[in-house]
């Protein structure tokens, strides 16, 4: 196979279930490919939502500091060679494909899942880089997933909320146990949820970590990020665009580390610092869109406080479209009271998608009134041109509910001309 788009193709169907968590087979393909040590130094990151804003603010100030980095975070939005990072640069189509013939080798009668084999594909390409900094981020939950194969330095766990409940289960004390699972004896471990599960905190006094949780050790508020234990420190921060605690753990990683650049670069990597999909405003057909891959209830409260902290002289118009297994009343209820119009969307080619008879009920549910739902519920490609021509030049499209969501909306951005 000489392209990529063949190679992820055929990884989908290696396994005959999506999701298989369990360390045992991937672990013996990583031994055989010798990167259960991909780099000098290991920082791992789990959590319900931020981890990804985590992993983006600590390979943007390692890079600052001018270290060799590798990150590696999931999913993607528009290209596969986003999940794969080295130096600030996403790995090309040749490099993945090199990658991902040295694990089909390595794994011989192993069955891999698309997660496992991509996660040993980007160890191998952070080995051979001979970068000094893994930034690995946990796919589901952490004490199962492949990247727990990874014994880290630093281990991070941004939040602890209820998501991926046939997986994980539907308790935060059980969840976080889980999420806990990447902790190592001895270790430092470094907390952002405010309201750490009793779960969390036990691992974490069980293998004697040096622990640091949020509003304890550290903390960021007012344009202040304060580190109380040692290596004791105070730092302004500008306005930010990604999740105040996930920069706040990312902070307090680096500077245990002894990795934090000074207080003039955070403030310039801070201030530039975006991630797509992540409260993204986009300005686009002389329109104001914001795009967020918020999926969760604890997601939506965040984008909620975010939008009201934002707000626009106009109205706000969703476009919503979701998968059938995420708590849909929940995801919108913390919303209704800033959103003055939904359009129920679809992701047709997505068998995981919700369909429009669950999206509505959804909406009926959180307490959406019928006046304040579209007629038709069409396919986000159709239903994106409906609600950006009820929009004025003061109102604001919301676009959220996936990542499948934003990154059809990015595509049909792009396909149509892109933003201004």
């Amino acid at each position: 196979m000489r392209d990529l788009q063949s190679w992820l193709s055929r990884l989908e169907q290696l396994h005959p279930t999506e999701i298989e968590l369990g360390l045992d087979r991937v672990a013996a393909v990583a031994s055989d490919l010798d990167v259960l040590t991909p780099a000098p130094r290991v920082i791992t990151v789990a959590g319900t939502n931020g981890k990804g804003s985590c992993v983006r603010t600590m390979e943007a100030l390692l890079r600052a500091g001018d270290h060799s980095v590798g990150a590696y975070s999931s999913p993607h939005l528009l290209r596969f060679n986003e999940r794969i990072r080295i130096d600030g640069r996403e790995v090309d189509d040749g490099q993945l494909i090199a990658a991902f013939e040295v694990v089909e080798q390595a794994r011989g009668e192993i069955s891999l899942t698309y997660f496992e084999f991509t996660t040993l594909a980007a160890l191998w390409l952070f080995k051979q880089a001979e970068v000094e900094f893994a930034l690995l981020e946990v796919g589901l939950g952490g004490r199962l997933d492949a990247v727990n194969i990874v014994d880290p330095d630093i281990a991070i766990i941004t939040s602890v909320a209820v998501d991926h409940e046939a997986w994980l289960g539907n308790d935060r004390e059980v969840i976080g146990r889980e999420k806990a699972g990447i902790l190592r004896a001895g270790k430092t471990f470094i907390c952002a949820d405010p309201q750490p599960p009793a779960s969390v905190i036990d691992v974490s006094g069980e293998l004697g970590c040096e622990s640091f949780f949020i509003g304890h050790a550290f903390s960021l508020a007012d344009g202040e990020y304060s580190l109380q234990a040692e290596p004791a420190l105070s730092l302004g921060v500008p306005a930010l665009r990604l999740p105040p605690a996930s920069v706040a753990a990312a902070l307090t990683a680096l500077a245990v580390a002894g990795e934090l650049p000074g207080a003039e670069q955070v403030c310039e990597v801070l201030e530039a610092l975006q991630m797509p999909g992540r409260c993204q405003a986009v300005r686009w057909q002389e329109r104001n869109l914001l795009l967020d891959v918020g999926h969760n209830p604890a997601a939506a409260n965040y984008l909620a406080d975010w939008l009201a902290a934002h707000p626009v002289t106009g109205r706000t118009v969703a476009l919503v479209a979701v998968m059938a297994d995420k708590d849909l009343d929940g995801l919108v209820e913390p919303l209704k009271a800033t959103v003055d119009y939904w359009f129920p969307a679809l992701l047709p080619d997505n068998p995981r998608a919700a369909n429009a008879e669950q999206i509505l009920a959804g909406l009926a549910a959180a307490g959406v009134a019928g006046e304040q739902v579209a007629d038709r519920c069409a396919p986000v490609v159709e239903q994106l041109p409906v609600a950006m021509g009820v929009l004025g030049r003061e109102d604001r499209l919301l676009v959220f509910g996936s990542f499948f969501t934003v990154a059809e909306v990015l595509s049909e951005i792009e396909r149509l001309g892109g933003a201004e």
